[in-house]
């Protein structure tokens, strides 16, 4: 029977715990956070199905704000962690909230292997690059010539590109969002949860001490409109504050160039978005200034008909009626035994 406490809707008030944040003031990860809170109340399940997890970082204190059940594990193995979780209870909403340091690099491989898997997770990269929990050292995605505590003449690493690793790992379900959009990210994380199977969001995300600014030049305010490009599944590529650029195929090639609409050019011309294009959402996340605009939105969604965890769950339901009911006390003692 249901009462009237548990018809009454939810708000995101309900998913806030009564922890302090501690954050540092002017962190984008509040805007994510607030993001979360206001987007589980619309998703229509109850707040024990949702469960958190991170691993080590600023953004790994997540769970902590969040008034669901959660996990604070270890050093980049979130992904593993919530694998695990999913298998042993398929019901629940796993949410794993990690950093570029903590995913890409101790986590890279745990990251790689829950995407190939496509374990069905909602996993969200809050993308700053920098280390900002251990005073600003420099990250696998920072920036050619990033000067840091750990390279103080700037660094000369080739930067690791999120959503590229994604794709390249076999994700079926590849999004970017920016932590000032407070309704993009909304959306976004909402497309995720509505995802069958790994979804991998990255959250471009300012460091407001150590790496302030590092995404200014296309998500301020001034600029916004004019660098970036929404993409948008059945329509085209088209940006700027009045609506008058757009992208298209370079001919001959496999890159997307620029062009001004009005100068022989018409957005007929425009490369229309299509989400299931994996070679279109490739050449979406290769964009980035001067000449052409950040790609934000649904880059990639190609669901496939089984994830992980369902070939699993299935597994083992065939186990148990061709063998039955499984016996741990009988496993334990088979095979290779002795007595001391």
């Amino acid at each position: 029977m249901t009462t009237a406490a548990e018809a009454k809707p939810l708000t995101h008030k309900d998913f806030s715990s009564d922890q302090e944040v501690r954050w540092c003031p002017g962190c984008g990860d509040y805007a994510i956070l607030k993001a979360m809170q206001k987007t589980l109340p619309t998703l229509g399940h109850p707040k024990e199905n949702h469960v958190f997890v991170s691993g080590i970082g600023c953004s790994s204190r997540f769970p902590y704000y969040m008034n669901t059940y959660g996990f604070h594990t270890i050093h980049g193995r979130a992904p593993a962690f919530a694998t695990g979780l999913k298998l042993a209870n398929p019901e629940l909403e796993v949410w794993v909230i990690t950093g570029d340091g903590d995913g890409f690099s101790i986590g890279g491989n745990h990251l790689l292997h829950a995407l190939r898997r496509n374990v069905n997770l909602n996993i969200i990269l809050f993308n700053n690059e920098i280390y900002g929990l251990t005073k600003g050292q420099y990250s696998p995605t920072s920036r050619v010539g990033t000067r840091s505590p750990s390279t103080p003449l700037g660094s000369v690493d080739s930067p690791l590109n999120p959503c590229k690793f994604a794709l390249g790992a076999g994700a079926r379900f590849v999004a970017r969002t920016v932590d000032t959009n407070m309704k993009a990210m909304i959306a976004t994380l909402t497309a995720a949860h509505g995802h069958d199977g790994a979804s991998f969001v990255e959250v471009f995300q300012n460091c407001i001490v150590f790496n302030d600014g590092t995404f200014a030049d296309f998500t301020d305010k001034a600029v916004a409109n004019d660098r970036q490009v929404i993409a948008e599944h059945g329509k085209p590529l088209v940006y700027g504050k009045e609506g008058n650029y757009a992208l298209r195929v370079t001919p001959g090639s496999f890159r997307l160039e620029a062009f001004e609409i009005g100068e022989g050019l018409s957005v007929d011309d425009a490369l229309g978005h299509d989400e299931k294009d994996s070679m279109i959402a490739q050449m979406l996340v290769e964009l980035r200034g001067p000449d052409v605009p950040t790609a934000v939105g649904v880059i990639y969604n190609d669901p496939v008909e089984q994830t992980y965890d369902e070939g699993v769950q299935l597994q083992i339901a065939d186990a148990i009626e061709k063998r039955g009911t499984p016996d741990f006390n009988e496993l334990l003692r088979k095979g290779h035994t002795w007595e001391v």
